[in-house]
């Protein structure tokens, strides 16, 4: 029989339920408490009216908010690119070509390897409050390469995508064509058992909205569901691309046309922000203001990548979204904890309310807020997933 446990004395928690607490979009609860029996939230309210438990934790007048959801990163790779971007930060821009060097080093990489980066990149981000993570392969670009990457992410998440089509093989970079035959073929037949989601980067220099939009649809008809890598250094059709197949998710959205932003606002398709791209890149900032003001969904995750987002914290984006991109407080943290889960179609995390999994993150902080008043500060003083305390 499991255990119930009751975390008291929460100065204020945030449920992601509007009904509960201040009817926010946060649903803050002040002076607050969340109960939890096995690996479930069964209740939450005010401190004064907490059931009876097994367990009773003190939050010790400190905040306790919804483990955050990183729906997006990509951390199956071997090597880094340490050089590049100290060349770059002295004036080299990124182009989608660098991905290159980091497909040779992760060819090269045994599996043990690949694993062993995995399991500390997740360490790294579990211990910064992420709960929930979405991973990608994309850095083999090889049939055997791409299943092995998304064999060993299956091993540690449930929610792993294949990005078969993140740029063009190398060894048919004059055969863009036979390239798209093969991820389409070959290679999502060995990849789709063992992912939920297909991605494809939708850019110059990468994918044109034609080949963006064979791939999608031959991973749907595997029972793959599309997310896509849009927008990001230029416009072009990925936006209104991920409308037209349902995309769960366009990530980056950094130029957006007025079009762009009416089809998302007018979607399910959730515009998934990734200021740690922009940062490491010296990139324009997606204008978050603009796709929140049109009623767009916005979700905030890491893009945890070698190249062009090396960060695992969540913390850090939501400062860089506050500071950079027009976005309160509370709309970062919404962003990067339901937003997250939207952007998976997950409606069991990114929330503190009866039902949804037990995945906390308790701050060193009366507020939420903190985490973009105080940029940079190791906040995260506790972290529960599935209802067991981990960090």
């Amino acid at each position: 029989m499991s255990s119930s446990t009751v975390i008291t004395n929460i100065a204020a928690l945030v449920t992601n339920d509007p009904s509960l607490g201040d009817h926010s979009p946060l649903g803050l609860v002040r002076d607050a408490a969340v109960a939890v029996e096995g690996d479930r939230v069964v209740w939450t309210g005010e401190s004064s009216k907490a059931p009876a438990t097994d367990n009773r934790v003190d939050a010790g007048g400190r905040a306790v908010l919804p483990g955050f959801v990183d729906s997006h990163s990509h951390l199956l790779f071997g090597g880094d690119r340490t050089e590049e971007f100290n060349a770059r930060m002295s004036g080299r821009p990124y182009s989608a070509g660098g991905i290159r060097t980091t497909v040779a080093a992760t060819r090269a990489a045994s599996d043990a390897e690949l694993e062993a980066g995995l399991v500390r990149y997740l360490a790294e981000a579990l211990r910064q409050g992420t709960t929930t993570f979405e991973t990608k392969s994309g850095y083999g670009l090889t049939t055997a390469d791409e299943s092995r990457a998304l064999r060993v992410a299956a091993r540690h998440t449930d929610e792993v995508t294949f990005l078969g089509a993140h740029i063009v093989a190398p060894e048919l970079a004059d055969d863009p064509a036979a390239y798209v035959g093969l991820v389409t073929g070959e290679m999502l037949d060995a990849c789709a058992p063992h992912a939920r989601w297909i991605d494809v980067f939708c850019e110059q220099g990468a994918f044109d909205g034609d080949q963006a939009r064979a791939i999608l649809t031959a991973g749907k008809a595997k029972g793959l569901h599309p997310r896509i890598h849009a927008n990001q250094l230029s416009q072009g059709p990925g936006v209104r691309l991920a409308v037209e197949v349902d995309a769960a998710s366009a990530d980056h959205c950094t130029h957006l046309t007025d079009a762009d932003v009416d089809a998302l606002a007018n979607s399910r398709t959730v515009a998934t922000l990734l200021p740690g791209a922009e940062f490491s890149t010296r990139a324009p900032w997606p204008d978050a203001r603009r796709l929140l003001d049109a009623g767009a969904t916005v979700a905030l995750s890491t893009d945890c990548n070698p190249g062009s987002s090396f960060t695992s914290s969540v913390p850090f984006c939501i400062a860089l979204a506050v500071r950079d991109m027009g976005m309160t407080p509370d709309e970062a943290v919404w962003s990067a904890t339901a937003g997250g889960a939207a952007a998976l179609r997950r409606d069991d995390v990114g929330r503190l309310t009866p039902g949804a999994y037990a995945d906390l993150t308790l701050l060193d902080a009366p507020s939420h807020v903190h985490l973009a008043y105080r940029p940079g500060v190791p906040l995260v003083a506790g972290v529960w997933r599935r209802g067991v305390r981990v960090h």
